[in-house]
């Protein structure tokens, strides 16, 4: 793929933090499953580990889960929403293992802010790619979660190998009857 790693590293934390809230259980529900989700993904800067911060974060995943469904005007005016609201200022930054890339908030804006800026700069570059149509719902009857087809061909259809192993199962099954 053509996208910059932490392009790709914050599209993958903003389908992780979409699929939180998407099958039939919560899993972000208190500020130590924040913890847990900041530490995964890496998140750096100011928290204040509370449960305003949970709320800010939870009430981020429907608008963030707009943008796997939406046409490019609406992504783009979702992105262009999320930018403005934290007054993003796009910055060069190097911390930790990473290398220059782009913050576009500061170490101590809010997690929420930080969450959808991060989000909303890299569907940006999707949409400025003409590659909207990577962020994509699984296939898997039973699944909702979103990801994001990072392959060459554009062929990926669930979102991990359990959802592809389960529906070639079930098609198999469904032959052999």
């Amino acid at each position: 793929m053509v996208f910059a790693h932490d392009t790709e590293v914050a599209l993958a934390a903003a389908a992780a933090l979409v699929n939180t809230a998407r099958g039939d259980v919560d899993t972000l529900t208190s500020p130590k499953e924040l913890d847990d989700f900041v530490k995964v993904w890496g998140w750096t800067g100011d928290r204040t580990g509370d449960l305003r911060e949970l709320a800010s974060v939870q009430a981020l995943r429907p608008r963030l889960a707009e943008l796997w469904e939406a046409d490019e005007d609406v992504a783009a005016s979702i992105v262009n929403g999320l930018l403005r609201e934290a007054r993003a200022l796009p910055q060069l930054v190097k911390h930790d293992e990473w290398d220059y890339h782009l913050h576009a908030t500061g170490s101590d804006a809010p997690l929420a802010d930080r969450m959808a800026v991060e989000a909303a700069m890299a569907v940006s570059e999707v949409i400025r790619m003409k590659e909207l149509a990577r962020l994509q719902v699984c296939a898997g009857s039973d699944c909702k979660d979103v990801y994001v087809d990072l392959s060459k061909n554009r062929s990926r259809r669930f979102c991990s190998a359990t959802c592809g192993n389960r529906a070639n199962v079930a098609a198999y099954r469904a032959r052999r009857r």
